[in-house]
């Protein structure tokens, strides 16, 4: 999955998807999943370095992620690379 290239992100979590209008907030969790998306990490890459700065049962977080990951695509923030 890759980030389109036409979402503006900002540091602080603000996402723009220019083609829709719409725009999101991002808490701590979301901004380091994304940033993580963007480096091409994968899932276990991501579920490990998340836990390490979150409580949160690693089970669960891989769950979170790939459902956050759906959320995501649904609204036009990510889409499927040719390695997907």
């Amino acid at each position: 999955m890759r980030i389109k290239s036409n979402i503006a992100i900002s540091d602080s979590g603000f996402l723009l998807n220019p083609a829709t209008g719409e725009s999101f907030s991002l808490n701590p969790m979301g901004v380091a999943i994304l940033k993580m998306v963007k480096d091409g990490k994968s899932l276990e890459e991501m579920t490990q370095e998340i836990s390490q700065d979150f409580d949160v049962s690693l089970s669960i977080l891989e769950r979170d992620i790939e459902d956050f990951k759906g959320t995501l695509t649904q609204y036009g923030i990510l889409e499927n690379s040719k390695n997907d």
